[in-house]
């Protein structure tokens, strides 16, 4: 008899309503490299939840039962250490998208799109992009920047001068959501270099990680979004 492979990605699904949890369940395990690993409709379920099957992705509404799904972020991050949040939302307002982001989410889809749109945001977020569409990007990042450059020079301008071409294309690279044995393959060079550049990349543009180099880099110019 032949055996099924696992599914590669396992995804939790945090939302207070149990007739979408179920929706989203049936739209996500119709996928064969997705499955469904847990369920919470409030906050103490769903950082239990975290903690016990330690998913690969968790989608969180932002609205709980009265909570806020935005204040569960932290919390998340730390149950699941190794867990990608994507924010599935009916809330429009972009302020509590850029907040969602800046706290770790790694992408926003409103529930008003297509379904398609959510299972490709699930897939891209596991493999490390981040996931907003060109009205969030240029709401959040693009629009900000533009209008702060015709007030006065960007304080950035410094640092992004500091960086050199090969780091500048290294950057690039990340946005287009490569990891660094694809970023040594594309530039022919070692994945330890890779990783030395990014060291100092990080250093000069006083970002943590890869996911605020990705959001500088859309910000300011340094790489195209993906969407």
């Amino acid at each position: 008899m032949q055996t099924l492979a696992p599914k590669s990605v396992r995804v939790l699904l945090i939302d207070d309503h149990a007739i979408m949890r179920s929706g989203l369940r049936l739209l996500i395990e119709s996928e064969p490299e997705l499955s469904v690993v847990g369920e919470a409709g409030n906050c103490a379920d769903a950082l239990t939840a975290a903690h016990t099957h330690q998913p690969d992705i968790i989608l969180l509404d932002l609205a709980l039962h009265g909570a806020n799904g935005l204040d569960l972020i932290p919390e998340l991050r730390v149950a699941a250490k190794r867990a990608r949040i994507l924010i599935l939302t009916g809330v429009l307002e972009t302020d509590e998208h850029e907040r969602a982001v800046r706290l770790g989410a790694r992408g926003v889809v409103l529930k008003e799109k297509e379904p398609e749109v959510l299972i490709k945001a699930i897939i891209k977020v596991h493999d490390g992009e981040l996931w907003l569409d060109h009205s969030m990007i240029a709401s959040l990042f693009g629009g900000r920047a533009q209008n702060g450059a015709a007030r006065k020079p960007s304080p950035e301008a410094t640092k992004i001068v500091a960086l050199t071409k090969r780091e500048r294309e290294v950057i690039t690279l990340i946005g287009e959501g490569l990891k660094n044995k694809r970023i040594a393959e594309r530039l022919f060079i070692s994945e330890g270099t890779v990783r030395n550049h990014l060291t100092t990349v990080f250093s000069k543009l006083e970002v943590a990680d890869r996911m605020e180099l990705m959001m500088y880099a859309y910000r300011h110019g340094l790489a195209k979004p993906l969407l």
